[in-house]
């Protein structure tokens, strides 16, 4: 069904009994945040907050929050978006299927923003502090806008043709912000935003910001969709919604969205930065407190029927992995056609999505000859890793997707073990130092700051994997608990990590040393280094969290007997990757006890949520 409304979207789930409203008073504060993570994990329903404490508008969270409810919200016009993807990133042809495509051009006029004079939108105004102020966390630094549709245009190209919208976190209270006159606008290095602010600062002008909070559900997704350079996220949300996207334009005024729920407006000065922060992010720890532009207000507005939508984030999954599971589904058999030879790329959720990218690639070079050494392989990874968002991959392991025509890319599991028969740590480990990573990512040296690594395996099965513990394995001082958590890859607790005393010495350098002349290891290609292997071993989940964000490839991986040769590292294995907590990493996310408990009260009383709480 194509919603115009946020109001619209709710009634319907409402009466398709997909949403349950709670008339309990809930605090924004923490409180709803629990309700919501419980309720996810659960596969319940979506929840709308009728009685905030201390705030006048009802909130809404969860509408994501199954791949079925997604899938009903855009029922009407999600095969629609299909077809035009695939048309504009050249998957599809019009002329040789027209059965398919026939209605496209009706669906693309939606493509286009409608002017309008005014709008919904614009019914009345308020104040930054009478927002709800909801927090997820225990340690975060202020109230959030979790699910903003941030709007901008360029100095250099002015017009909704080149703007962009994109879902960048917005801190509305705490720190050093100046109640109601100030916020906090966090974006990261590789957004769209950043290349409007760039040429605000080269123009010497502030940059106009509107920041939409609700309206229809298709404009949320399209804030956070990687789309093609030719593809502008109104107009991907116009399809999705079923119709034009009204943009009210008024003289020397950035456009609003006409049936948003809120609208914050203001700009951006060129040198005003202010620390944004701590938040609780969606790899599981909290982003830290660091300068970020600062949002001046100059209008906030609301419609008559407000209602405040959000979500939380944390350790995966949690509502955004349905919409990353969403966007998938949309965009990923249009990558074969933006990468050639690629089949299939796979942002892996439970790792935090940036810190582990797999692929499935394919060998075409010189094919008269039989090589099992990587080579079209190398040259996709640097595709890839020059794709966007996915430019922010920390590791990326790609396979020839010949060697195993059946393997499915989301089968991680069989991924891995793929990977790790064939791979030949001389001469398949391919490292990016000094590089950005993810500005969530506190893994690295600094802000935006770290390494990468290609790992790319190809030909014949080359060992057996491991299931069990080989026998005679010895351990230094210190370590200890070792599990096998797959075949051939094996976690061992470690002590608590020291940084090393001397430069360029790997943290793991005494086990390496001491494996040196260890016999059996042949079919152990894979050690990771861990706090906890018990917890490690419990889950996959738990081992893809715990290894790729919680290690940097150029400080943390190590090998037994390294070498250096042409500045190509090697190893002749295993390959150590040293996944503990190290001094600089941020902080894990945990809730609150004391708002824990009175969720469990709320759950003991009984009532709509109980059964999910």
């Amino acid at each position: 069904m194509g919603y115009r409304s946020l109001r619209q979207c709710v009634d319907d789930l409402h009466s398709n009994g997909q949403l349950v409203v709670i008339d309990e008073p809930i605090h924004a504060q923490l409180e709803a945040a629990e309700i919501h993570r419980r309720v996810y994990r659960s596969g319940g329903p979506a929840l709308l907050f009728n009685n905030v404490v201390g705030c006048s508008f009802p909130m809404v969270s969860n509408l994501f929050g199954t791949i079925d409810r997604a899938h009903f919200m855009f029922r009407d016009t999600i095969d629609n978006v299909r077809r035009l993807v695939e048309l504009k990133t050249g998957s599809g042809s019009f002329g040789k299927n027209l059965k398919r495509y026939w209605k496209a051009p009706l669906h693309a006029i939606k493509m286009m923003p409608k002017r309008r004079r005014s709008g919904p939108v614009l019914a009345r105004e308020t104040m930054i502090s009478r927002l709800p102020q909801q927090t997820s966390w225990p340690e975060d630094g202020g109230a959030f806008i979790t699910l903003p549709e941030v709007y901008t245009e360029s100095c250099d190209a002015p017009g909704s043709k080149h703007s962009n919208l994109g879902m960048y976190r917005v801190q509305l209270s705490g720190g050093d912000y100046t109640t109601d006159t100030e916020v906090g606008l966090h974006y990261q290095i590789h957004r769209g935003i950043g290349i409007h602010h760039e040429a605000a600062i080269r123009h010497h002008k502030p940059l106009d910001v509107n920041i939409f909070v609700g309206g229809t559900p298709a404009m949320m997704l399209a804030a956070v969709m990687p789309l093609p350079e030719n593809i502008s996220e109104l107009g991907f949300a116009g399809v999705l919604a079923g119709h034009r996207i009204g943009m009210i334009e008024q003289p020397g005024q950035l456009p609003i969205y006409d049936q948003a729920d809120f609208c914050v407006c203001g700009t951006v000065e060129p040198d005003l930065l202010l620390p944004e922060g701590p938040f609780g992010d969606h790899l599981g720890y909290y982003s830290l407190a660091h300068p970020f532009p600062v949002l001046n207000i100059n209008k906030v507005f609301h419609r008559e029927d407000a209602i405040w939508p959000f979500t939380v984030v944390g350790r995966p999954p949690q509502e955004d992995s349905v919409i990353g599971e969403l966007i998938h589904d949309l965009t990923g058999p249009a990558i074969p056609t933006v990468i050639h030879g690629v089949k299939a790329v796979h942002a892996v959720d439970a790792a935090g999505v940036h810190p582990l990218l797999l692929a499935i690639g394919s060998e075409r070079y010189v094919p008269y000859e039989e090589s099992s050494r990587p080579e079209e392989l190398l040259t996709q990874a640097n595709a890839i890793l020059g794709q966007g968002q996915l430019s922010l991959a920390k590791y990326l392991l790609i396979i020839n997707g010949n060697d195993d025509p059946t393997l499915q890319i989301k089968d991680i599991d069989g991924f891995l073990q793929h990977l790790l028969s064939r791979v030949d740590w001389q001469r398949d480990l391919h490292f990016q130092t000094c590089t950005t990573i993810d500005t969530l990512d506190y893994s690295g040296n600094a802000l935006n700051q770290g390494s990468k690594l290609v790992i790319a395996a190809r030909g014949p099965v080359q060992r057996e994997l491991a299931r069990e513990l080989p026998a005679g394995l010895s351990l230094p001082d210190g370590y200890g608990n070792p599990r096998i958590c797959l075949p051939g890859l094996l976690a061992v607790e470690g002590p608590a990590w020291q940084a090393p005393a001397a430069a360029n010495e790997p943290s793991t350098s005494e086990l390496s040393r001491h494996w040196e002349n260890q016999q059996g290891l042949e079919s152990l290609p894979l050690v990771v280094v861990v706090d906890d292997a018990s917890m490690v071993q419990q889950s996959l989940q738990n081992l893809l969290w715990v290894t790729f964000t919680r290690s940097n490839p150029a400080t943390d991986v190590d090998g037994v007997g390294s070498t250096m040769d042409n500045k190509h590292w090697a190893c002749r294995g295993p390959l150590l990757i040293d996944a503990r907590i190290k001094t600089h990493h941020a902080p894990p996310l945990a809730g609150d006890p004391d708002i824990i408990s009175q969720v469990d009260a709320m759950a003991a009383r009984g009532g709509p949520l109980a059964q999910y709480l």
